[in-house]
């Protein structure tokens, strides 16, 4: 029996592989979004659980439908949580500070001493003890 062989051209080689390689980065892109969205459906579960348990400061309608509204963005990927900006915020207000004050404003707001307070309440109070060694006297 003849054995017949076909030469594909290196053009139709180039589309196969231009293909191929779409077809992998829209996979890899999807898995990506898939777990944007596993992690949007998540935060939609807490919230609900939370808005039918009571648990925040809002009626219960409201507070379903600002969870709702949330999803709904996160699938449009407009959802941001704002963290990098108030990780900015948070060392940016430290800069108002006196010279010798900065270095403990910047250890309370990385955590380090006492807090107390929130925000529903009026504030946050943050307190960092530092002992101070007074001058020896000669």
């Amino acid at each position: 029996m003849p054995t017949t062989h076909f030469a594909m051209p290196s053009r139709t080689w180039g589309l196969a592989l231009c293909a191929a390689s779409a077809l992998l980065s829209a996979t890899a892109g999807e898995a990506a979004n898939r777990g944007q969205l596993s992690e949007a459906q998540s935060a939609y579960q807490r919230d609900r659980a939370a808005c039918l348990s009571g648990q925040t400061h809002q009626d219960r309608a409201t507070c379903l439908r600002e969870a709702g509204a949330a999803l709904q963005e996160a699938r449009r990927g407009g959802l941001d949580d704002g963290q990098a900006e108030f990780e900015k915020n948070r060392l940016l207000r430290c800069e108002k500070q006196p010279p010798e004050d900065r270095q403990a404003c910047v250890r309370r707001m990385n955590g380090e001493g006492f807090t107390s307070g929130s925000v529903e309440g009026g504030g946050i109070y943050r307190e960092l003890v530092v002992p101070v060694v007074p001058p020896q006297r000669n």
